[in-house]
């Protein structure tokens, strides 16, 4: 009666080996995923599966209903990442929000001032220089060919048209110097010019830019200062050029 065999032995190296190539593999996998998801049409149901929960599968954001592949941000955009709630939808008002909860996560821009919106659309912009095309959303932004909807070139208008007038208030500012400034926590603020007397100004720009007026300090020469709407910084001499803020 012949003894009964021994089992055979897989030797450490060859197990080493084939850990090694089954992870090969796998990465092989992931990069042919990622490099053939080519831009397509995508629903917003499709579009949450990619939210990188699932290993091996891209993920991707949506932003003015561009779709992104960011995957190689997956530290920053994965689950536990800083930018995760952006991941695997369209949550275009949260980039200018900062709401990241509820009904903060939507792609709907509607109450937004000129500044934010062309603050979204350069967030698009980033994404386009940074990270991978995969597509356009279906939904707001794009219809079901892909075309751009009305909502998307009302967008794209209104964030051009803050361009310019942003543009233009540099110009009209460019006219008048800013004030120097500095602060710190143990000595608070200050402004001081080196030529003329600094005056708090508004800035009528802002009205059509973010829909309040704010105010900047500028420098104005001695036979200016009679001009109307020039404001005195509070407890500053009237020819001191330098004022505590």
């Amino acid at each position: 009666m012949a003894s009964p065999s021994r089992p055979t032995r897989v030797s450490s190296p060859l197990l080493l080996g084939l850990g090694f190539l089954i992870a090969l593999i796998a990465f092989a996998l992931q990069f042919y995923i990622r490099k053939h998801l080519r831009p397509r049409l995508w629903t917003v149901e499709e579009l949450s599966l990619y939210n990188g929960t699932e290993d091996g599968l891209p993920i991707l954001l949506g932003i003015l209903g561009s779709v992104f592949d960011v995957t190689k941000g997956k530290t920053h955009y994965g689950p536990g990442g800083g930018y995760h709630h952006f991941a695997g939808r369209d949550a275009s008002r949260a980039f200018v929000s900062g709401n990241f909860t509820g009904d903060g996560l939507t792609d709907s821009l509607h109450g937004l001032s000129t500044m934010e919106v062309k603050s979204v659309v350069d967030w698009r912009k980033f994404y386009m220089e940074r990270y991978i095309f995969a597509g356009k959303l279906v939904g707001r932004y794009y219809d079901s060919q892909g075309n751009p909807t009305k909502y998307l070139k009302g967008v794209e208008s209104k964030a051009k048209r803050g361009a310019q007038l942003l543009e233009k208030q540099k110009i009209e500012e460019a006219k008048i110097p800013s004030c120097n400034s500095k602060w710190s926590e143990q000595e608070g603020g200050e402004v001081w010019c080196e030529t003329g007397y600094p005056r708090l100004v508004k800035r009528p720009g802002d009205i059509a830019l973010t829909g309040k007026i704010s105010q900047r300090c500028a420098c104005f020469k001695e036979e200016e200062l009679g001009r109307p709407g020039l404001e005195v910084y509070k407890d500053c001499d009237y020819l001191s050029k330098s004022c505590r803020v």
